[in-house]
Protein backbone atom coordinates (compact mmCIF):
# COMPACT_ATOMS: atom_id res chain seq x y z
CA UNK A 1 0.00 0.00 0.00
CA UNK A 2 2.73 2.47 1.01
CA UNK A 3 4.91 1.55 -1.99
CA UNK A 4 1.95 2.02 -4.34
CA UNK A 5 1.09 5.40 -2.86
CA UNK A 6 4.71 6.57 -2.94
CA UNK A 7 5.16 5.40 -6.55
CA UNK A 8 1.89 7.04 -7.57
CA UNK A 9 2.91 10.37 -6.06
CA UNK A 10 6.43 10.25 -7.55
CA UNK A 11 5.23 9.25 -11.04
CA UNK A 12 2.46 11.84 -11.03
CA UNK A 13 4.87 14.46 -9.71
CA UNK A 14 7.40 13.79 -12.48
CA UNK A 15 4.70 14.01 -15.15
CA UNK A 16 3.43 17.33 -13.81
CA UNK A 17 6.86 18.88 -13.28
CA UNK A 18 8.04 17.96 -16.78
CA UNK A 19 4.79 19.15 -18.39
CA UNK A 20 4.66 22.46 -16.54
CA UNK A 21 8.39 23.06 -17.00
CA UNK A 22 7.75 23.13 -20.76
CA UNK A 23 5.26 25.97 -20.34
CA UNK A 24 7.55 27.68 -17.84
CA UNK A 25 10.69 27.52 -20.00
CA UNK A 26 9.12 28.82 -23.20
CA UNK A 27 7.16 31.50 -21.35
CA UNK A 28 10.42 32.76 -19.86
CA UNK A 29 12.06 32.77 -23.29
CA UNK A 30 9.14 34.78 -24.66
CA UNK A 31 9.50 37.39 -21.94
CA UNK A 32 6.22 36.37 -20.28
CA UNK A 33 6.33 36.79 -16.52
CA UNK A 34 5.71 33.51 -14.71
CA UNK A 35 4.27 34.40 -11.32
CA UNK A 36 4.20 30.93 -9.81
CA UNK A 37 5.39 27.39 -10.50
CA UNK A 38 3.34 25.12 -8.26
CA UNK A 39 3.57 21.43 -7.52
CA UNK A 40 0.19 20.35 -6.18
CA UNK A 41 -3.03 22.18 -5.42
CA UNK A 42 -4.68 23.55 -2.31
CA UNK A 43 -3.08 25.19 0.73
CA UNK A 44 0.58 26.12 0.42
CA UNK A 45 3.17 24.05 2.30
CA UNK A 46 6.32 25.76 1.05
CA UNK A 47 7.20 28.72 -1.16
CA UNK A 48 10.37 30.42 -2.38
CA UNK A 49 10.54 33.55 -4.55
CA UNK A 50 13.45 33.83 -6.97
CA UNK A 51 14.03 35.65 -10.27
CA UNK A 52 10.43 36.88 -10.69
CA UNK A 53 8.85 33.47 -10.01
CA UNK A 54 7.49 31.99 -6.80
CA UNK A 55 8.03 28.24 -6.47
CA UNK A 56 5.44 26.53 -4.28
CA UNK A 57 4.59 23.07 -3.01
CA UNK A 58 0.95 22.58 -2.10
CA UNK A 59 -0.80 19.97 -0.03
CA UNK A 60 -2.58 17.96 -2.79
CA UNK A 61 0.08 16.31 -4.99
CA UNK A 62 -2.34 15.39 -7.82
CA UNK A 63 -1.21 17.95 -10.37
CA UNK A 64 0.37 21.36 -10.57
CA UNK A 65 0.34 24.53 -12.60
CA UNK A 66 2.26 27.50 -13.96
CA UNK A 67 0.69 30.91 -13.39
CA UNK A 68 1.59 33.06 -16.37
CA UNK A 69 0.77 36.76 -16.22
CA UNK A 70 -2.18 37.45 -18.49
CA UNK A 71 -3.62 33.96 -17.98
CA UNK A 72 -4.38 34.80 -14.36
CA UNK A 73 -5.70 37.87 -12.62
CA UNK A 74 -3.47 40.42 -10.99
CA UNK A 75 -3.67 40.53 -7.21
CA UNK A 76 -7.16 41.18 -5.87
CA UNK A 77 -6.70 44.68 -4.47
CA UNK A 78 -10.07 46.46 -4.19
CA UNK A 79 -11.04 49.96 -3.05
CA UNK A 80 -11.55 50.01 0.69
CA UNK A 81 -9.14 47.12 1.28
CA UNK A 82 -6.67 47.65 4.15
CA UNK A 83 -3.12 46.78 3.11
CA UNK A 84 0.46 47.59 4.04
CA UNK A 85 3.17 48.64 1.61
CA UNK A 86 6.96 48.88 1.59
CA UNK A 87 8.70 51.82 -0.13
CA UNK A 88 12.23 52.11 -1.52
CA UNK A 89 14.50 55.16 -1.41
CA UNK A 90 12.74 56.60 -4.49
CA UNK A 91 9.39 56.38 -2.67
CA UNK A 92 8.23 53.60 -5.01
CA UNK A 93 6.16 50.71 -3.75
CA UNK A 94 8.26 47.52 -3.75
CA UNK A 95 5.91 45.24 -1.83
CA UNK A 96 2.14 45.15 -1.26
CA UNK A 97 0.87 43.03 1.61
CA UNK A 98 -2.79 41.94 1.49
CA UNK A 99 -2.37 39.26 4.16
CA UNK A 100 -3.67 40.56 7.48
CA UNK A 101 -1.71 37.89 9.40
CA UNK A 102 1.68 38.93 8.01
CA UNK A 103 3.46 41.93 9.54
CA UNK A 104 6.02 43.86 7.46
CA UNK A 105 8.61 45.89 9.31
CA UNK A 106 8.68 49.62 8.37
CA UNK A 107 5.54 49.22 6.28
CA UNK A 108 2.97 51.92 5.57
CA UNK A 109 -0.67 51.06 6.39
CA UNK A 110 -2.99 52.06 3.56
CA UNK A 111 -6.70 51.94 2.81
CA UNK A 112 -6.87 51.52 -0.97
CA UNK A 113 -8.94 53.91 -3.08
CA UNK A 114 -7.57 53.12 -6.54
CA UNK A 115 -4.81 51.03 -8.10
CA UNK A 116 -3.40 50.07 -11.50
CA UNK A 117 -0.93 47.18 -11.66
CA UNK A 118 -1.04 46.79 -15.45
CA UNK A 119 -0.31 50.05 -17.26
CA UNK A 120 0.23 53.18 -15.17
CA UNK A 121 1.56 51.31 -12.12
CA UNK A 122 0.27 53.37 -9.22
CA UNK A 123 -1.68 52.96 -6.03
CA UNK A 124 -3.81 55.54 -4.21
CA UNK A 125 -5.08 55.34 -0.68
CA UNK A 126 -5.49 56.83 2.77
CA UNK A 127 -2.67 56.31 5.20
CA UNK A 128 -4.08 54.49 8.20
CA UNK A 129 -7.56 55.09 6.79
CA UNK A 130 -7.32 58.83 7.62
CA UNK A 131 -9.42 60.75 5.02
CA UNK A 132 -7.06 63.71 5.34
CA UNK A 133 -4.01 61.65 4.38
CA UNK A 134 -4.77 60.72 0.76
CA UNK A 135 -1.56 59.70 -1.04
CA UNK A 136 -0.47 58.24 -4.36
CA UNK A 137 2.62 56.13 -4.93
CA UNK A 138 4.26 54.80 -8.06
CA UNK A 139 4.73 51.03 -8.11
CA UNK A 140 8.08 49.56 -9.07
CA UNK A 141 7.90 47.27 -12.12
CA UNK A 142 9.33 44.43 -10.05
CA UNK A 143 7.18 44.97 -6.99
CA UNK A 144 5.69 41.90 -5.34
CA UNK A 145 2.31 41.24 -3.77
CA UNK A 146 1.76 39.06 -0.72
CA UNK A 147 -1.57 37.43 -1.50
CA UNK A 148 -4.17 36.62 1.11
CA UNK A 149 -2.97 33.02 1.44
CA UNK A 150 0.58 34.26 2.10
CA UNK A 151 2.03 33.51 -1.36
CA UNK A 152 4.31 36.27 -2.62
CA UNK A 153 4.14 36.86 -6.39
CA UNK A 154 5.44 39.57 -8.70
CA UNK A 155 3.22 42.07 -10.48
CA UNK A 156 3.21 42.04 -14.28
CA UNK A 157 3.08 45.24 -16.33
CA UNK A 158 1.08 44.81 -19.53
CA UNK A 159 4.20 44.26 -21.67
CA UNK A 160 5.14 41.21 -19.54
CA UNK A 161 1.74 39.54 -19.89
CA UNK A 162 0.97 36.53 -22.07
CA UNK A 163 -1.11 38.36 -24.65
CA UNK A 164 1.71 40.86 -25.31
CA UNK A 165 4.10 38.15 -26.56
CA UNK A 166 4.31 37.44 -30.33
CA UNK A 167 1.78 34.87 -31.55
CA UNK A 168 4.38 32.25 -32.50
CA UNK A 169 5.98 32.40 -29.06
CA UNK A 170 2.58 32.06 -27.40
CA UNK A 171 1.89 28.99 -29.53
CA UNK A 172 5.25 27.49 -28.53
CA UNK A 173 4.46 28.16 -24.88
CA UNK A 174 1.08 26.41 -25.16
CA UNK A 175 2.57 23.46 -27.09
CA UNK A 176 5.60 23.04 -24.84
CA UNK A 177 3.82 21.11 -22.06
CA UNK A 178 2.59 18.23 -24.27
CA UNK A 179 5.90 18.33 -26.18
CA UNK A 180 7.80 17.76 -22.94
CA UNK A 181 5.55 14.80 -22.13
CA UNK A 182 6.43 13.18 -25.46
CA UNK A 183 10.14 13.82 -24.89
CA UNK A 184 9.86 12.33 -21.38
CA UNK A 185 8.25 9.20 -22.85
CA UNK A 186 11.06 8.80 -25.40
CA UNK A 187 13.65 9.11 -22.62
CA UNK A 188 11.74 6.63 -20.41
CA UNK A 189 11.52 3.98 -23.14
CA UNK A 190 15.21 4.40 -24.01
CA UNK A 191 16.04 3.88 -20.33
CA UNK A 192 13.85 0.75 -20.28
CA UNK A 193 15.71 -0.63 -23.30
CA UNK A 194 19.10 -0.11 -21.62
CA UNK A 195 17.92 -1.55 -18.29
CA UNK A 196 16.54 -4.73 -19.86
CA UNK A 197 19.68 -5.15 -21.95
CA UNK A 198 18.15 -4.74 -25.38
CA UNK A 199 14.99 -4.70 -27.45
CA UNK A 200 12.79 -7.62 -28.45
CA UNK A 201 12.83 -8.02 -32.24
CA UNK A 202 9.43 -8.42 -33.90
CA UNK A 203 10.92 -10.29 -36.86
CA UNK A 204 10.12 -14.06 -36.89
CA UNK A 205 13.63 -14.91 -35.71
CA UNK A 206 14.20 -17.62 -33.12
CA UNK A 207 15.96 -16.38 -29.99
CA UNK A 208 16.65 -18.48 -26.91
CA UNK A 209 15.22 -22.02 -26.92
CA UNK A 210 13.98 -23.90 -23.84
CA UNK A 211 15.75 -27.23 -23.34
CA UNK A 212 13.70 -30.31 -24.24
CA UNK A 213 10.93 -28.13 -25.66
CA UNK A 214 9.13 -29.00 -28.94
CA UNK A 215 11.34 -26.47 -30.77
CA UNK A 216 14.52 -27.94 -29.26
CA UNK A 217 13.48 -31.49 -30.08
CA UNK A 218 12.67 -30.47 -33.68
CA UNK A 219 16.17 -29.09 -34.18
CA UNK A 220 15.47 -25.36 -34.26
CA UNK A 221 18.45 -23.21 -33.25
CA UNK A 222 18.84 -19.58 -32.25
CA UNK A 223 18.98 -17.37 -35.33
CA UNK A 224 16.64 -19.46 -37.47
CA UNK A 225 14.09 -17.38 -39.43
CA UNK A 226 10.56 -18.79 -39.71
CA UNK A 227 9.28 -17.96 -43.20
CA UNK A 228 5.98 -19.86 -43.11
CA UNK A 229 3.87 -22.23 -41.01
CA UNK A 230 1.64 -24.69 -42.86
CA UNK A 231 2.27 -22.70 -46.07
CA UNK A 232 1.01 -19.49 -44.40
CA UNK A 233 3.60 -16.69 -44.78
CA UNK A 234 4.94 -15.41 -41.47
CA UNK A 235 6.21 -11.81 -41.47
CA UNK A 236 6.47 -10.96 -37.76
CA UNK A 237 7.09 -12.52 -34.37
CA UNK A 238 3.57 -11.62 -33.24
CA UNK A 239 2.03 -13.38 -36.26
CA UNK A 240 4.10 -16.48 -35.53
CA UNK A 241 3.06 -16.52 -31.86
CA UNK A 242 -0.63 -16.18 -32.79
CA UNK A 243 -0.36 -19.09 -35.25
CA UNK A 244 1.35 -21.35 -32.71
CA UNK A 245 -1.02 -20.42 -29.86
CA UNK A 246 -4.03 -21.22 -32.04
CA UNK A 247 -2.88 -24.85 -32.58
CA UNK A 248 -2.10 -26.61 -29.28
CA UNK A 249 -1.12 -30.26 -29.85
CA UNK A 250 -1.63 -29.91 -33.63
CA UNK A 251 1.15 -30.84 -36.01
CA UNK A 252 2.55 -27.73 -37.76
CA UNK A 253 5.07 -27.63 -40.62
CA UNK A 254 7.61 -24.82 -40.23
CA UNK A 255 9.57 -23.53 -43.23
CA UNK A 256 12.82 -22.28 -41.71
CA UNK A 257 15.71 -20.29 -43.19
CA UNK A 258 19.04 -21.18 -41.62
CA UNK A 259 21.87 -18.74 -40.95
CA UNK A 260 23.79 -20.08 -43.98
CA UNK A 261 20.84 -19.19 -46.25
CA UNK A 262 19.57 -22.73 -46.75
CA UNK A 263 15.94 -23.65 -46.10
CA UNK A 264 14.38 -26.69 -44.50
CA UNK A 265 11.01 -27.81 -43.25
CA UNK A 266 10.48 -29.16 -39.75
CA UNK A 267 7.38 -30.59 -38.12
CA UNK A 268 6.57 -29.36 -34.61
CA UNK A 269 3.66 -30.20 -32.31
CA UNK A 270 3.08 -27.32 -29.84
CA UNK A 271 2.56 -28.24 -26.20
CA UNK A 272 -0.82 -27.24 -24.73
CA UNK A 273 -0.81 -24.72 -21.90
CA UNK A 274 -3.99 -23.90 -19.95
CA UNK A 275 -4.55 -20.25 -19.05
CA UNK A 276 -6.43 -19.00 -15.96
CA UNK A 277 -9.45 -18.46 -18.21
CA UNK A 278 -9.44 -22.19 -19.02
CA UNK A 279 -8.37 -21.65 -22.63
CA UNK A 280 -5.65 -23.90 -24.09
CA UNK A 281 -2.90 -22.29 -26.16
CA UNK A 282 0.10 -23.75 -28.00
CA UNK A 283 3.73 -23.22 -26.96
CA UNK A 284 6.90 -24.55 -28.62
CA UNK A 285 9.49 -23.12 -26.18
CA UNK A 286 11.14 -20.26 -28.04
CA UNK A 287 11.73 -16.62 -27.15
CA UNK A 288 12.01 -13.58 -29.37
CA UNK A 289 15.49 -12.50 -30.39
CA UNK A 290 16.92 -9.54 -28.48
CA UNK A 291 18.78 -6.78 -30.32
CA UNK A 292 21.39 -5.57 -27.86
CA UNK A 293 22.95 -2.90 -30.10
CA UNK A 294 23.23 0.70 -28.91
CA UNK A 295 21.29 1.89 -31.94
CA UNK A 296 18.39 -0.46 -31.22
CA UNK A 297 18.13 0.76 -27.62
CA UNK A 298 18.03 4.42 -28.71
CA UNK A 299 15.60 3.69 -31.56
CA UNK A 300 13.26 1.90 -29.18
CA UNK A 301 12.46 5.18 -27.42
CA UNK A 302 11.14 6.63 -30.68
CA UNK A 303 9.47 3.52 -32.13
CA UNK A 304 7.67 2.65 -28.89
CA UNK A 305 6.52 6.27 -28.47
CA UNK A 306 5.20 6.26 -32.03
CA UNK A 307 3.41 2.94 -31.43
CA UNK A 308 1.69 4.24 -28.27
CA UNK A 309 0.68 7.52 -29.95
CA UNK A 310 -0.89 5.72 -32.90
CA UNK A 311 -2.69 3.35 -30.51
CA UNK A 312 -4.15 6.31 -28.60
CA UNK A 313 -5.35 8.00 -31.79
CA UNK A 314 -6.87 4.71 -32.94
CA UNK A 315 -8.81 4.53 -29.67
CA UNK A 316 -9.91 8.16 -29.94
CA UNK A 317 -10.88 7.62 -33.57
CA UNK A 318 -13.13 4.73 -32.57
CA UNK A 319 -15.37 7.30 -30.86
CA UNK A 320 -16.57 8.29 -34.32
CA UNK A 321 -16.98 4.70 -35.56
CA UNK A 322 -18.13 2.80 -32.46
CA UNK A 323 -19.51 5.60 -30.31
CA UNK A 324 -18.36 7.23 -27.08
CA UNK A 325 -17.77 5.14 -23.98
CA UNK A 326 -16.52 6.40 -20.65
CA UNK A 327 -14.52 3.14 -20.38
CA UNK A 328 -12.13 4.60 -22.98
CA UNK A 329 -10.79 6.94 -20.31
CA UNK A 330 -9.18 6.50 -16.94
CA UNK A 331 -8.71 9.04 -14.18
CA UNK A 332 -6.59 9.15 -11.03
CA UNK A 333 -8.43 6.14 -9.55
CA UNK A 334 -7.62 3.98 -12.59
CA UNK A 335 -4.03 5.21 -12.64
CA UNK A 336 -3.62 4.38 -8.95
CA UNK A 337 -5.17 0.94 -9.37
CA UNK A 338 -2.89 0.14 -12.31
CA UNK A 339 0.12 1.52 -10.44
CA UNK A 340 -0.54 -1.06 -7.71
CA UNK A 341 -0.05 -3.81 -10.31
CA UNK A 342 2.89 -2.09 -12.00
CA UNK A 343 4.81 -1.77 -8.70
CA UNK A 344 4.97 -5.57 -8.52
CA UNK A 345 6.88 -5.68 -11.85
CA UNK A 346 9.79 -3.67 -10.46
CA UNK A 347 11.69 -0.59 -11.59
CA UNK A 348 11.56 -1.37 -15.32
CA UNK A 349 7.79 -1.74 -15.19
CA UNK A 350 7.41 1.54 -13.32
CA UNK A 351 9.56 3.45 -15.82
CA UNK A 352 7.63 1.91 -18.71
CA UNK A 353 4.39 2.94 -16.98
CA UNK A 354 5.76 6.47 -16.61
CA UNK A 355 6.38 6.61 -20.37
CA UNK A 356 2.87 5.38 -21.17
CA UNK A 357 1.24 7.88 -18.82
CA UNK A 358 3.39 10.72 -20.14
CA UNK A 359 2.26 10.10 -23.72
CA UNK A 360 -1.38 9.87 -22.65
CA UNK A 361 -1.10 13.14 -20.73
CA UNK A 362 0.55 14.87 -23.69
CA UNK A 363 -1.99 13.64 -26.27
CA UNK A 364 -5.03 14.37 -24.10
CA UNK A 365 -3.76 17.90 -23.48
CA UNK A 366 -3.45 18.44 -27.25
CA UNK A 367 -7.14 17.73 -27.86
CA UNK A 368 -8.86 20.89 -29.15
CA UNK A 369 -10.95 21.30 -26.01
CA UNK A 370 -11.17 24.76 -24.39
CA UNK A 371 -9.09 25.01 -21.19
CA UNK A 372 -6.66 22.33 -22.45
CA UNK A 373 -3.43 23.22 -24.25
CA UNK A 374 -4.97 22.01 -27.51
CA UNK A 375 -7.89 24.39 -27.04
CA UNK A 376 -5.50 27.28 -26.48
CA UNK A 377 -3.57 26.33 -29.62
CA UNK A 378 -6.85 26.28 -31.56
CA UNK A 379 -7.56 29.84 -30.40
CA UNK A 380 -4.02 30.79 -31.47
CA UNK A 381 -4.69 29.37 -34.96
CA UNK A 382 -7.99 31.26 -35.18
CA UNK A 383 -6.12 34.43 -34.24
CA UNK A 384 -3.54 33.75 -36.96
CA UNK A 385 -6.31 33.31 -39.55
CA UNK A 386 -8.37 36.33 -38.41
CA UNK A 387 -5.38 38.56 -37.89
CA UNK A 388 -6.59 39.46 -34.41
CA UNK A 389 -7.38 37.56 -31.22
CA UNK A 390 -10.87 36.66 -30.03
CA UNK A 391 -12.15 39.16 -27.47
CA UNK A 392 -11.31 38.40 -23.86
CA UNK A 393 -15.02 38.11 -23.06
CA UNK A 394 -15.64 35.47 -25.74
CA UNK A 395 -12.45 33.61 -24.85
CA UNK A 396 -13.54 33.58 -21.21
CA UNK A 397 -16.93 32.11 -22.13
CA UNK A 398 -15.30 29.45 -24.34
CA UNK A 399 -12.85 28.55 -21.58
CA UNK A 400 -15.66 28.37 -19.00
CA UNK A 401 -17.58 25.96 -21.22
CA UNK A 402 -14.43 23.86 -21.67
CA UNK A 403 -13.81 23.75 -17.92
CA UNK A 404 -17.40 22.67 -17.35
CA UNK A 405 -17.08 19.84 -19.86
CA UNK A 406 -13.79 18.69 -18.33
CA UNK A 407 -15.22 18.73 -14.79
CA UNK A 408 -18.25 16.74 -15.94
CA UNK A 409 -16.03 14.23 -17.78
CA UNK A 410 -13.68 13.91 -14.81
CA UNK A 411 -16.58 13.21 -12.44
CA UNK A 412 -18.01 10.61 -14.84
CA UNK A 413 -14.61 8.94 -15.38
CA UNK A 414 -13.81 8.90 -11.65
CA UNK A 415 -17.17 7.39 -10.73
CA UNK A 416 -16.80 4.80 -13.48
CA UNK A 417 -13.28 3.94 -12.25
CA UNK A 418 -14.55 3.51 -8.68
CA UNK A 419 -17.23 1.11 -9.87
CA UNK A 420 -14.80 -0.85 -12.08
CA UNK A 421 -12.00 -1.26 -9.55
CA UNK A 422 -13.84 -1.43 -6.22
CA UNK A 423 -17.33 -2.81 -6.84
CA UNK A 424 -16.89 -5.27 -9.72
Amino acid sequence: MFNTMLTFVIVFGILVIIHEFGHYYFAKRAGILVREFSIGFGPKIFSHHKDETTYTVRILPLGGYVRMAGYDEQADIRPGMPITILLNDENEVTKINTNSKKILTDSVPLEVTETDLDKELFIKGRIGGDPDKLVQYSINRKATVIEQDGTEVQIAPIDRQFQSAPLFQRMLTNFAGPMNNILLAIAAFILVAFMQGGVLVNDPVVGEIVDNSPADNAGLVSGDIVRSIDDEEITSWNAMVQKIQAHPEDSLVFSVEKEDGTSEEVEIVPDAQTLESGENIGRIGIQAQIDRSFQAKISYGFTQTYFVITSIFTTLGSIFTKGFSVNMFGGPVAIYATTETVVETGTIGIINWLGLLSINLGIINLLPIPALDGGKLLLNLIEAIRGKPISEEKEGIITLIGVGLLVFLMIAVTWNDIQRFFFN
